[in-house]
This record gives C-alpha cells, structure tokens and sequence, in this order.
C-alpha cells in the first residue's frame, strides 16, 4: 500500500513538471535526444558515458523547465537558479567527461541565447 502511494505522489510530481515543461516549450525527452544528437559526435561520448550523461542533460532540462514555470511571478531569481543549474551541469559533467571533452563542452557555447541551436537549452 505504502509503495503504491509513493508511486502515485511520484507520479504527480512529475506530471506537474511536465505541466510546467510543455507551457515553456520545453520537450524534455525529444531536447534531451537532440541535445544528445549534438554532443555525441562534438565530444566523442564512449558507449559507457552516453547513458550517464544522457541522465544528467535530462535532469538538469527537467529542474531547468521547474524554475522557469516561476519566472513570470520572480524572474531575478529564475535566472539566478538558472545560473546555478549551469554551473551544477558543468560540475555534473566534469564527474563523467575527461578534461578535453570537458573543455570542448564549454566551446560549444552559442555567443547568444538560440531557438535554433538546442545546446542554447544548456547555457541560457
């Protein structure tokens, strides 16, 4: 019974940050996947890296589309939380990337925030 009510609680949290992704745009699953499309080939990601850093692009898209459910009633602190999120996938990567893939990573940044380049979503 326990374990069924926890399921349930788990469930709806995470259709709420699905609620909270869709009405910012935000695909995680299909973001995650092209994100994974770019960064793959840009810094030669072994088998053994791609599940872990598939996870971690996928966790930091799904805190990144909480805070910006709260950006209209805060938005200073949704870009503060959002520069924190950055800075916690980069140090989330640099437990799984070696220091060129790492390095390579940090060049792939757009000089600007882009609706056409996906790797804007990891940035900005």
């Amino acid at each position: 019974m326990l374990s069924l009510n926890i399921a349930s609680n788990a469930q709806s949290i995470l259709s709420k940050v699905g609620s909270a992704a869709a009405a910012y745009g935000l695909d995680v699953n299909s973001l995650t996947s092209g994100i994974l499309g770019k960064l793959t080939p840009a810094l030669s990601l072994t088998p053994a890296q791609k599940p872990t850093v598939t996870s971690i692009v996928k966790d930091f898209l799904v805190q990144k589309a909480t805070v910006l459910a709260t950006q209209k009633t805060n938005p200073t602190a949704a870009q503060t939380k959002i520069g924190k999120l950055v800075s916690g996938l980069k140090s989330n990567l640099g437990t799984i990337l070696t220091v060129a893939q790492l390095s390579k990573f940090t060049a792939l940044k757009p000089a600007a925030p882009s609706a056409t380049n996906v790797l804007s979503q990891l940035f900005y």
